[in-house]
């Protein structure tokens, strides 16, 4: 019998799709669908190879984009210890995006470039450091940490309308995060999130519309950290922009290579045409509340949506393992 072992640590929640009972729910589900399933805790490379070696291993599924003691941010140290690097090196088969793509993914500039590279719509951006505040040459402007998620680092003053209110939003960034500041021109339309799975002919692209009560917002319409997670957000089938929201995602994966399960997040421009704001590496897969599992239910709303889902990752990202 085929064996997932899904690895997770302190940063599972900050990092991927969420604590241990997120987890735990993932583990029931996979065996749901007839496979065996085991966890492995690690919080640097030696705990998990040890982890790996106590139990049979067909493919590995982790929270964690690297090992860190942090439970409340991202925060990329400058030695981070990767976990896809390791499992390449072991020549361990694992399900999501290659370690390159995972790097690329996470620092939300180089994704960016990547995108535009290849003709993929993105916002105008550019990094602070190593650009300066003065380069900006387009207001309003958003501004969020380069290599976070979950809305962390975003909050009323993210839109800002001029260079003052610029520099001091960096600035927070910087000293609140530890890390360079992703400056964006503002999208004020609508917002979207698109679920991919699979790959190939298997591939399965799903379009959502993100909307929150307009009560909840400030000055500017922008998913805070405080909104996330906390049943504020509400997912439906988009009754415009779901063809396009669907061939922008499929052009995005193939620029960035990405594997068996991803979400992207898009949103109007001032022209109306859709761009893309992120690509998540390891997308949320809390029940009912992340959004991979919302949009799948409303597409398939079956007796067991979620157990569904994550059967559909997991044979996916097998079956790419055994064409190889």
């Amino acid at each position: 019998m085929e064996c997932v072992v899904l690895v997770t640590g302190a940063g599972g929640d900050a990092q991927g799709w969420g604590n241990m009972d997120v987890t735990l729910a993932v583990k029931d589900a996979i065996i749901a669908n007839g496979l065996d399933c085991r966890i492995v805790q690690a919080e640097n490379r030696e705990e998990m190879l040890a982890g790996l070696k106590q139990g049979s291993c067909s493919i590995v599924w982790s929270a964690l984009y690297f090992f860190t003691s942090r439970e409340d941010i991202i925060g990329i140290p400058p030695d981070a210890v990767w976990v896809a690097d390791v499992l390449d090196e072991l020549h361990i088969p694992y399900i999501g995006p290659s370690a390159q793509t995972m790097k690329n993914l996470i620092g939300k500039f180089d994704t960016h470039e990547i995108l535009s590279g290849h003709q993929v719509r993105v916002p105008k951006h550019l990094l602070c450091p190593p650009s300066s505040c003065s380069d900006v040459d387009f207001f309003p402007a958003f501004v969020k940490p380069n290599g976070e998620s979950r809305s962390v680092g975003i909050n009323e003053n993210s839109v800002v309308e001029n260079p003052d209110a610029l520099a001091k939003q960096v600035k927070f960034i910087q000293d609140e995060l530890q890390q360079s500041a992703l400056i964006e021109e503002y999208l004020p339309g609508r917002e979207y999130t698109v679920l991919v799975i699979g790959n190939g002919k298997n591939r399965e692209i799903l379009s959502g519309r993100v909307t929150v009560a307009p009560e909840h917002y400030g000055k500017y319409p922008v998913l805070r950290s405080d909104l996330r997670g906390v049943g504020l957000t509400h997912v439906s089938i988009p009754g415009e922009h779901q063809e396009e929201a669907v061939a922008l995602a499929a052009a995005a994966c193939n620029a960035l290579g990405c594997d068996d399960h991803v979400r992207i997040d898009m949103r109007e421009g001032a022209d109306g045409k859709l761009r893309i704001m992120e690509v998540n590496g390891i997308p949320g897969l809390k029940p009912v509340k992340s959004w991979s599992p919302q949009i799948y239910t409303l597409y398939h709303p079956c007796e067991d949506p979620y157990t569904a889902l994550i059967g559909k990752i997991v044979t996916c990202a097998l079956e790419r393992t055994y064409e190889k």
